[in-house]
């Protein structure tokens, strides 16, 4: 099967940087989508970013012109850039990963999530 390996979470100041890195191995025939989703507890996960494999990226208001996310076809890793962090950016980070395992199998897989914490 797909397994994605997340890195790039800690803790940071408000305003600080971060990058968040994911790469996909396995079974792959191509990828269609790739993307990070964040979640707090008692929340909903939603959608931070997300590319497509023409790269076209789409933004969650709360984020757009302070992150920028990335793809690496060539190494099937998808990067999240994150500046101006701010404490409400504090959250679960989430890869996510779905394409065609052959011609007629697709896939969609998640990473294990790593901690984003923006604290003074």
């Amino acid at each position: 099967q797909v397994q994605l390996v997340e890195s790039g979470g800690g803790l940071v100041q408000p305003g600080g940087s971060l990058r968040l890195s994911c790469v996909a191995s396995g079974s792959i025939l191509s990828i269609i989508t790739m993307g990070w989703y964040r979640q707090v507890p008692g929340k909903e996960r939603e959608l931070v970013a997300r590319i497509t494999s023409i790269g076209s990226t789409n933004y969650a208001d709360s984020v757009k012109g302070r992150f920028t996310i990335s793809r690496d076809n060539a190494g099937n890793t998808v990067y999240l850039q994150m500046n101006g962090l701010k404490p409400e950016d504090t959250a679960v980070y989430y890869c996510n990963v779905g394409g065609m395992r052959g011609p007629i199998t697709s896939f969609d897989s998640w990473g294990q999530g790593t901690q984003v914490t923006v604290s003074s």
